[in-house]
């Protein structure tokens, strides 16, 4: 058995106010999971996207979360439960003017091949990305594949 208590858990970079991966720290071995604090218009990934082989859970302890959906907007309220298979799109954010609470669960692990797409301004389209640290490792980007402008700077 292990156990850990959220706050002594590393803050990752990225746009949530706040998250922190909790599957190294309990030793999980089949099961991403991850804590995240949203704050008014904070999302829990870097664009629309899709896992090719990882199915995801998210629980919204508090707040409400609007994923946007292939069948469109899903509001997500405070105790409810939400699932998506994998290669299935979504992307989760938060809309309301209070801070949301969620605890996101992936399996297996390891969630394989990733598809994103953001708004490009460059092409005026959604592309796809690709996501990678700054030189400094003081920010993570994502930058469209088809111009290699710059879409997000997440600190």
């Amino acid at each position: 058995m292990e156990k850990v208590t959220i706050d002594d858990c590393d803050r990752r970079m990225g746009p949530a106010d706040v998250k922190r991966p909790l599957t190294d720290a309990l030793g999980a071995t089949g099961l991403a999971l991850n804590y995240y604090e949203l704050g008014p218009g904070d999302s829990l990934g870097f664009g629309y996207h899709r896992h090719g082989d990882q199915e995801e859970v998210f629980y919204v302890e508090s707040g409400v979360v609007t994923f946007e959906t292939e069948d469109g907007d899903v509001p997500v309220e405070a105790g409810e439960v939400v699932r998506f298979d994998p290669g299935e799109w979504q992307l989760g954010t938060n809309e309301a003017d209070e801070r949301a609470v969620v605890l996101a669960m992936g399996a297996p692990k390891e969630s394989g091949e990733l598809t994103m797409v953001r708004h490009c301004t460059d092409c005026d389209e959604r592309t796809e990305q690709a996501i990678s640290l700054t030189d400094g490792r003081d920010a993570v980007v994502t930058t469209c594949v088809d111009c290699d402008a710059e879409t997000g700077r997440f600190t």
